[in-house]
């Protein structure tokens, strides 16, 4: 064979071999952390039965995945920190910051909590920050040409390149204060990551991850005894929510969807999208493993798996050491006693949507707004979001447990400011009517305090859910002009319920989490109520 066939021959067989190539990426997915550095407590420290979290398991976990791939990026879709334990928000959530760096986070998506003090707080936040926060459907108002951050990250590793695209959930204004987001504006989601999604391919990029702030959650079946049944991390059970929603209208060269925003963890396949969570507080951690082609870009194969940050590894010495700075500082707050309770006090609602938790909190505020100086509440409401924790008296105890200002904040961990408004009782009622949202058999029912009840129907037309409501035992009439206390969070028109923004006569007080301390001081122990103030009817 002559000289330039076999040259040709050989050429051409050394370009067949390198289009059969492909380079094995791993990426390392979080979500929903918050700030939980130290092991979360109760049930939501716990996947199933087994205890899971803590930072400085974490960072072992990630290690020794990336031990076994040197092509590693570590993601994170959002609320990386806010709401956070006073380890954190003390330090406002320097210690998470630094803590994330150490385990070598490279991407962030914009999340709603980090957004709570609003976008030059975060900036100032993230001066020390060694990875990128990603918002591509969070706009300037001035300017919607321009992101809050980059809409996309472009990462060459092992000779391939990806893509990552960070979102927020479109409808964010419904869950941050008002004032935190009054420049921002938030589009929605599939067009946004599609155009971007076009954006990468135009510059060859074909391997394109979504980092988005939105959720599911998988319906657990009910066992024999009526309990329900554990949720596998890696199933896609009775699978609802957002994403399920909005993956189908994604484009399919965003075939990997790291979704967050509901705690829940699951591993779907929808509409050709392989679509994962890894609940919340750092229990979990998903690794995927890419096999993507060296000639082409795209992706060969996925493989997504869900692993439990268990608390059987060596701690990792620089999440340490990390904690052990800030320990000191916050143990001088954060034990400080604030009384005591006679038995548990927790956030599971009853059929009513009511807890004892939410009746607590709200008894707490009306106690301190109903003063004259805080403006003569005679009403208290507090959205059940913003219940973060339980307060738990261990089993079997006999005597009052005490509790901390760390326990009471961990309860209300957002700094949120007491509001006292006037609204007449035909503005209170479409305030409760807006609890209830068309389609939804599951309204986010707000806790009210005693001597104010109502009386609800799930299965009603829109406007006419409310049948009854009294104050002390007289009905409200619509004319009546009400007092109502709420967090400026609420009173902004947060969580959809809009009508608080025609509230007159505004008076400020105090922190809500200072209204708990100060509550629990003067009740203690504290027992809990009967949760009888919200009837539902069907």
């Amino acid at each position: 064979m002559p000289k330039p066939a076999i040259l040709a021959l050989a050429a051409l067989l050394t370009l067949t071999a390198h289009a059969q190539r492909n380079v094995k990426i791993q990426l390392l997915a979080i979500n929903d952390l918050h700030g939980n550095l130290e092991p979360p407590s109760g049930p939501a420290g716990m996947v199933n039965s087994t205890p899971a979290g803590g930072v400085e398991y974490l960072a072992t976990h990630l290690a020794r995945a990336r031990r076994t791939n040197l092509h590693t990026l570590v993601v994170s879709s959002g609320d990386l920190f806010g709401a956070s334990p006073l380890l954190s928000s003390l330090f406002k959530d320097q210690p998470t910051i630094e803590a994330a760096n150490a385990f070598h986070l490279d991407l962030n998506a914009l999340g709603n909590h980090e957004l709570d003090h609003g976008p030059a707080a975060l900036r100032t936040q993230l001066r020390a920050a060694k990875f990128h926060f990603l918002a591509a459907n969070t706009v300037l108002a001035a300017d919607p040409t321009h992101t809050l951050f980059p809409p996309i990250a472009i990462r060459s590793i092992g000779g391939v390149r990806i893509g990552f695209i960070g979102e927020i959930l479109h409808d964010a204004p419904a869950i941050i204060a008002t004032n935190s987001i009054k420049d921002l504006r938030f589009e929605e989601e599939s067009r946004v990551a599609n155009a971007a999604a076009a954006r990468l391919e135009r510059q060859g990029v074909h391997t394109i991850v979504l980092l988005i702030h939105v959720g599911g959650f998988q319906r657990p079946p009910r066992l024999p005894d009526g309990s329900l049944a554990p949720i596998d991390p890696n199933a896609c059970e009775n699978f609802g929510g957002e994403i399920k929603d909005l993956a189908p209208k994604l484009s399919p060269s965003i075939q990997l969807v790291l979704s967050a925003h509901t705690h829940n963890f699951y591993n779907c396949e929808i509409a050709g999208h392989r679509v994962t969570s890894a609940g919340s507080y750092g229990r979990l951690f998903t690794r995927i493993h890419l096999s993507i082609g060296l000639a082409t870009g795209k992706p060969l194969r996925i493989e997504a798996t869900n692993e439990i940050v268990t608390r059987d590894v060596p701690k990792d010495p620089a999440q340490t050491a990390i904690l052990e700075r800030y320990r000191p500082q916050v143990a001088r707050i954060a034990s400080q006693p604030a009384g005591t309770i006679a038995a548990s006090f927790t956030r599971t609602h009853n059929p009513a949507g009511e807890s004892t938790l939410g009746d607590l909190i709200a008894d707490a505020e009306l106690d301190i707004m109903s003063s004259p100086a805080n403006g003569s509440a005679q009403i208290a409401v507090m959205n059940s979001g913003g219940i973060r924790a339980d307060l738990t008296q261990p089993t079997g105890a006999t005597n009052p447990t005490p509790v901390t200002f760390a326990n009471l904040y961990a309860v209300q961990p957002f700094g949120n400011t007491l509001t006292t408004h006037t609204l007449t009782g035909d503005q209170l009622k479409r305030v409760l009517e807006q609890q209830f949202h068309p389609g939804s058999t599951n309204p986010n029912i707000m806790q009210i305090s005693a001597g104010f009840t109502y009386t609800y129907r799930i299965n009603a037309e829109p406007g006419e859910h409310i049948v009854a409501m009294q104050l002390n035992g007289r009905p409200i009439a619509p004319t009546d002009k009400l007092r109502i206390a709420a967090s400026d969070f609420l009173s902004a028109g947060a969580e959809g319920l809009t009508v608080f923004r025609e509230a007159t006569d505004p008076t400020i007080g105090p922190a809500d989490v200072d209204a708990f301390v100060t509550y629990i001081k003067a009740h203690s122990p504290a027992t809990p109520a009967p949760t009888n103030r919200i009837t539902r009817l069907d």
